[in-house]
């Protein structure tokens, strides 16, 4: 049995048997890692809370025949309890952690841009830097960004032609120009062109500036957005959608 050390921030968990809980977290060095850990549902755990959605933790693991086991485990955020007493943060966050698990489907491969990008947006709600509907836009944004679907908000998505445009669409990957337009594309205001842009490039002076009905809009097209590329609903997103 070969131990390994490593970061990460917990995805979800479900039971196991009795006592035990698998655990699925987002890695720095390993990626995404299901790992079991026993006996975390007793109350006389030693780490059974650090074991919770959105807590960003240093841990230590055995390497097992199906799942790993967790042995040890040290608090590096306790982002868990800020974000889930708090019905908007915890929506919010919860998105992220769906759609951090969805975007990264192998496990044991490193992908380091998308557990940062994750830790510190986990990390900006949990201490309300920012409103969590932006936060999340922001996030959803960055992070189809590092998979290899970045937006264009200015130039034209399809032909390359310089903006700003009128259009937007999904389907050919964000603004288009009144020759490359499909039927049913949108037509956010250019102040929402702005914000989505501000949003993906982090921006926030100028996201904090917008107009609230500037940000409905500009929602409203990063789920499209978001779940037109992961090719399936996020379960969660209804619910922030709600607020």
């Amino acid at each position: 049995m070969s131990l390994y050390r490593d970061e990460g921030i917990v995805l979800r968990t479900h039971k196991l048997g009795e006592a035990d809980r698998i655990v699925t977290l987002l890695t720095r060095q390993h990626g995404k890692v299901r790992a079991v850990g026993k006996g975390v549902r007793r109350t006389t755990s030693r780490f059974g809370s650090r074991l919770e959605p959105f807590m960003h933790v240093d841990l230590q693991l055995s390497t097992g025949r199906n799942l790993d086991i967790v042995t040890q485990v040290e608090t590096l955020g306790a982002y868990g309890r800020p974000v889930c007493e708090d019905y908007a943060l915890y929506t919010a966050g919860t998105v992220m952690l769906e759609t951090a698990e969805r975007l990264v489907e192998a496990e044991h491969e490193p992908a380091l841009q998308q557990y940062w990008l994750l830790v510190g947006a986990v990390r900006s709600l949990a201490s309300r830097e920012h409103a969590p509907g932006l936060v999340l836009d922001s996030y959803l944004l960055r992070a189809l960004a590092i998979a290899g679907w970045a937006p264009s908000f200015t130039d034209c998505a399809r032909c390359g032609a310089p903006g700003p445009h009128t259009s937007f669409a999904v389907a050919q990957g964000g603004a288009v120009c009144r020759a490359c337009r499909p039927p049913g594309a949108t037509a956010p205001a250019p102040e929402t062109f702005e914000l989505l842009a501000s949003l993906l490039a982090g921006d926030w002076p100028t996201v904090e500036a917008s107009a609230e009905r500037h940000r409905r809009e500009g929602n409203g097209v990063v789920a499209a957005y978001c779940q037109f590329h992961l090719e399936r609903t996020l379960r969660s997103l209804p619910m922030v959608e709600r607020i």
